[in-house]
């Protein structure tokens, strides 16, 4: 008998829920490079493999407006997140949306 793969779960920043972690979308905050503070690198990783801080959300617009509003990104990623990245970061997953049906 196999034994079932564990599925990693993530909640999502945006309604709160619990899904697999594939499902989902993280937004990453790079590590931090000396001297480089305020130039920490916030995107989406489709991949998920990226380093550093990361912060999942599902893969619809709602879910990461909620997140938008509420600033939860800021919350979870603990620094300020520029209203530009918001704008880079919604056209991603806009783009991402169409190619990935959940």
């Amino acid at each position: 008998m196999m034994k079932q793969k564990k599925v990693p779960m993530r909640k999502c920043t945006g309604c709160g829920e619990m899904k697999p972690k594939r499902e989902l979308i993280r937004v990453v905050k790079a590590p931090e490079k000396d001297g480089e503070a305020q130039l920490r690198e916030i995107s989406l990783d489709l991949t998920g493999k990226a380093a550093g801080r990361g912060a999942y959300v599902c893969r619809n617009l709602d879910c990461f407006e909620k997140a938008r509003k509420a600033r939860r990104f800021e919350r979870s990623l603990s620094c300020k997140i520029p209203e530009e990245v918001y704008e880079l970061m919604k056209k991603q997953l806009e783009e991402s949306e169409g190619s990935i049906q959940v």
